[in-house]
């Protein structure tokens, strides 16, 4: 079931032993059983659609955060998994990373493939997903497509909540 999964943590997690085409090509050569060219090729064709190809034979340590961001999520793609689930990935990167992670989601979407997301952000929410779900302490509040949840919310706590978040960010 694990390799029906992608998974983007919010801290990268990429082998700093390995440059960025090791760590994406890995799980396909070492779970897929692909050979070490044909996991190279997708490597190779993912980081080409992110506009990151240049940097496939980096080092990760020479990277910025929202670099290490898109190697991570360009590593979750090529196992080709039914669904990617993003954990916070834009939570330490500064304005200019975020903008740029998100945009390769954004691709992502495009593409029709399934992804759960984590976010605090709601605006991207709001441009990316078909469906947003707002918990509150881990249990399922409120759930339904972005135009419903975001303009006519039905519970207490969720505009309170996007009060708070549109008031952090100073909209």
């Amino acid at each position: 079931m694990r390799q029906n999964i992608g998974m983007v943590f919010q801290h990268f997690n990429l082998f700093q032993h390995l440059t960025v085409r090791g760590n994406i090509t890995l799980a396909s050569h070492i779970l897929n059983g692909l050979s070490e060219a044909d996991a190279s090729t997708l490597a190779e064709e993912r980081l080409e659609k992110a506009g990151f190809l240049v940097q496939i034979g980096t080092d990760p340590s020479r990277l910025s955060g929202g670099q290490k961001q898109r190697v991570a999520i360009a590593r979750a793609l090529p196992m080709k998994p039914k669904v990617t689930l993003f954990d916070e990935a834009t939570l330490a990167l500064d304005p200019e990373q975020v903008e740029e992670v998100n945009q390769m989601i954004k691709r992502l979407a495009e593409e029709h493939l399934t992804m759960m997301i984590v976010t605090h952000e709601m605006d991207f929410a709001a441009a990316v997903c078909d469906r947003v779900i707002y918990a509150d302490g881990g249990v399922v509040v409120e759930e339904g497509p972005p135009s419903t949840l975001f303009k006519k919310p039905r519970t207490r706590t969720h505009p309170q909540f996007l009060r708070k978040h549109l008031a952090r960010n100073g909209d």
